[in-house]
């Protein structure tokens, strides 16, 4: 993820993973591989669309308000136009999904994405007044 340039973006998708791998793994027993591979892909839409959102916000390199605010409507927007489109596909190809483990990954990694506002970004330099 080279091109992710924002720690926050960068911890959280991290987390992400970590949160879909732990599901898959607590579903295995539950609902055999159908289960895990199903949590799997919930947690891979989440994590694709947190991607989609890090590309589009790197790409910003001005220095107004009104910039910066159309660059993150822009990217919360391309954000849900990929997960809408990624659960269509996946509702509609994968046969044997269990629905449970799908959606309930996607909502946790969604729900730990909102958490990159609490993640400290020590790279920037802040000047300091003497």
């Amino acid at each position: 993820m080279p091109w992710i340039r924002s720690k926050p973006v960068r911890t959280i998708m991290r987390w992400q993973l970590i949160v879909t791998v732990v599901m898959a793994l607590i579903l295995t027993p539950l609902w055999g591989f159908h289960g895990a591979l199903s949590a799997f892909l919930g947690g891979a839409v989440s994590i694709a669309a947190a991607a989609a959102f890090a590309t589009i916000v790197s790409r910003y390199h001005g220095v107004t308000i009104s910039g910066a605010l159309k660059t993150a409507l822009k990217a919360e927007a391309v954000k849900v136009m990929t997960m809408i489109a990624l659960l269509w596909l996946v509702l509609t190809l994968y046969k044997d999904v269990v629905a449970v483990g799908l959606i309930g990954t996607f909502a946790v990694t969604v729900l730990v994405f909102g958490m990159a506002l609490f993640v400290r970004d020590d790279t920037r330099v802040v000047p300091q007044i003497k």
